[in-house]
């Protein structure tokens, strides 16, 4: 106790609790010089309960409770609790009187407790008298056409009593689909973004035939789409273009499918048309031998599961939706690293052994969250490539004759920014009941910095003007600074070349943060060895940025780190060294290594869903073959 034992109590705003304690330890003879495990139960029990003196731990915390009303209480709080199950109804959630009722031998919260699979078969195998099927016909009917809705959307895997929160966002949206179908309704509009997200190519023919029953039943579905299959059975489609960011925004073509295929600028129809094509490597990477070792993974479905994860290399985890992928990576290895490395203090999934982790300096998580919440956070701050260029300005005679620094060029701190926005160009309008409206600022015209600021010029540009550069702009005008230089060049490399230096990161979409994370990584960590995890990476992704993402990969491993991705899109698998596919199927049926190896390893295994969809994409691949290293995205006339 001493030495800090009572954890919540060595915070300096709570060492007058502490202090309560010693004396009143002192009066009741309670040693507070020695290890908690060699207290008595009569010491711990004075520490925990208190006395008429001394409140105690549990009235410390019962204290805190009457002021949760205060946010920094509830966040201290939830730092010291714990969730256990509830004695009373064991986790059911239903009083007695409620669990005593059966049907077919089984309660309510057991019927819960059922995948939607099983809930199938129990459902439809239900034996009822000629008394009771009159009574419930017409439930069984609705809850029989329900539980096959979800199981066309690929989500039979789920437990009826699935916490929503635990939802991925692709099930998220295809339970939706399913509620959407089941409320049977016509006339309306659905507008679904990318539904195919998280969805085996098993399983993306089922859903097409949802959106198509959806359409039939005389109502519009409006898709938002990268999906070949998606693509090719559409009654209409929109293409925009003909690039990314300024060099988009414009209808390249909106007509049938078959037109799409003739339309020479479609940069969509050049890879339909396999005139362009992420080409399947001729040879696979070796890596540098070592290995992650992860064995007797068994949390969730996983069925004691081992696995080896080749360094230097890129790993693919494929499998059915549900086959226990995120699990696997997030859950248990991911976590268990961050563990050993120290930087870890929650749960890690259950597993008897890991080897290799000395191997790596840390394991990262690359995913598409945004680089920044407010205007402020743009691709040169989030790089650290805006440092040098505010010293760049700092230095000119301009500011040294107005005794400008450094700070006075950033828009994060007072000084040199536009105070009547705070450094963001824009301002809030509340709207009360409606959402709130940004406008540009007035004192400042949007340009974020004061007057004064805005004198100062480095080779003819104010900071202003530099910030409004394109990347590949940029790379000319600082040609001669080789600090921004370097940053800058990657993201020119991996494909953002059209992206403004500040560009609010609240205009980014997810796949561009993500590679914007990719290059910040590219350039830092040097001398390094990190595991990269990426979960679905291709989400929101064209062909040309798979093909981008897949050149910021190499680019990765040339730089001699590993790559761990979680993936559906074939594109990707293809080009993977390795790959451990899950299953056989979801839920409780999956959870096992089905196959694991090279692609044309694991296209020979006739029991794996994976293998039947990538024997395809190999074979129509190989004449776009190119070695491993070079490249992305090749014509076929190349």
């Amino acid at each position: 106790i001493q030495q800090g034992a009572i954890e919540p109590w060595s915070k300096p705003h709570y060492r007058t609790q502490l202090a309560e304690l010693k004396r009143a330890a002192r009066k009741e003879k309670v040693r507070i010089d020695v290890p908690w495990s060699e207290l008595t139960d009569e010491e711990k029990r004075f520490v925990v309960e208190g006395s008429e003196e001394f409140h105690g731990i549990r009235g410390f915390f019962r204290w805190l409770e009457r002021k949760k009303y205060k946010v920094h209480v509830r966040v201290f709080l939830s730092r010291y609790r714990g969730y256990l199950t509830c004695p009373d109804c064991s986790g059911a959630r239903l009083r007695r009187e409620a669990r005593d009722v059966q049907v077919a031998g089984r309660t309510i919260d057991r019927v819960s407790a059922l995948t939607v699979r099983e809930a199938q078969e129990f459902f439809g195998q239900l034996e009822l008298t000629e008394r009771e099927q009159a009574i419930a016909d017409k439930v069984l009917k609705e809850i029989r056409r329900r539980l096959s809705f979800l199981s066309d959307v690929g989500l039979d895997y789920l437990t009826l009593d699935r916490l929503s929160s635990t939802l991925s966002g692709g099930e998220a949206q295809r339970i939706n689909l399913a509620t959407s179908l089941g409320a049977a309704l016509v006339g309306t509009l659905y507008v679904l973004d990318e539904p195919s997200v998280g969805l085996h190519s098993r399983d993306n023919q089922r859903l097409i035939a949802i959106l198509q029953q959806l359409r039939d039943q005389g109502n519009t579905v409006l898709v938002v789409e990268h999906d070949a299959d998606m693509m090719k059975v559409a009654d209409h489609v929109v293409d925009l273009g003909l690039g990314a960011g300024e060099q988009g925004g414009r209808i390249v073509y909106s007509g049938s499918f078959d037109g799409l295929m003739q339309e020479p600028r479609s940069l969509t129809s050049k890879y339909l048309r396999q005139e362009l094509a992420i080409p399947v490597p001729v040879s696979r990477r070796r890596g540098t031998g070592q290995k992650i070792k992860l064995a007797g993974a068994s949390e969730h479905n996983l069925k004691n599961v081992d696995v080896a994860i080749p360094l230097n290399t890129l790993t693919c985890v494929t499998g059915v939706s549900g086959s226990g992928k995120s699990t696997l990576v997030h859950d248990v290895l991911y976590a268990a690293i961050r563990r050993i490395k120290g930087e870890w203090d929650k749960r890690v999934g259950t597993f008897r052994k890991l080897e290799g982790a000395e191997l790596i300096t840390d394991a990262v998580l690359v995913d598409q969250a945004p680089i920044g919440r407010t205007p402020r956070s743009n691709p040169v701050t989030y790089l650290k490539a805006f440092d040098p260029i505010r010293e760049l300005f700092a230095a000119s005679k301009d500011a040294r004759s107005r005794g400008l620094t450094a700070s006075h060029f950033s828009f994060n701190v007072p000084g040199g920014r536009c105070e009547a926005c705070q450094g963001e160009g824009e301002v809030r309008v509340e709207m009360q009941f409606l959402a709130d409206v940004f406008v540009p600022c007035d004192q400042c015209d949007g340009k974020r910095f004061k007057p004064q600021v805005l004198e100062v010029r480095y080779r003819g540009r104010t900071i202003h003007q530099v910030l409004d550069l394109t990347v590949r702009e940029a790379l000319t005008f600082f040609s001669s600074s080789p600090k921004v230089l370097r940053r800058l060049q990657v993201l020119d490399e991996i494909g953002l070349g059209y992206l403004r230096l500040g560009q609010p990161a609240t205009t980014l979409s997810g796949g561009e943060a993500q590679r914007i994370k990719i290059a910040a990584h590219l350039s830092s960590h040097g001398g390094e060895r990190l595991l990269y995890i990426l979960d679905e990476p291709t989400t929101g992704l064209h062909f040309d940025d798979i093909a981008k993402l897949l050149t910021a990969f190499r680019k990765l491993l040339e730089a001699g780190h590993s790559l761990l991705v979680i993936e559906h899109n074939l594109d990707v698998i293809k080009t993977a060294d390795y790959i451990i596919d899950l299953g056989p199927e979801g839920g409780e049926a999956g959870g096992q290594v089905v196959a694991c190896g090279t692609p044309e390893q694991v296209a020979q295994i006739e029991t794996s869903h994976t293998a039947r969809y990538l024997r395809a994409v190999l074979a129509e691949g190989r004449s776009h073959a190119y070695a491993a290293g070079r490249g992305s995205a090749v014509s076929s006339g190349a």
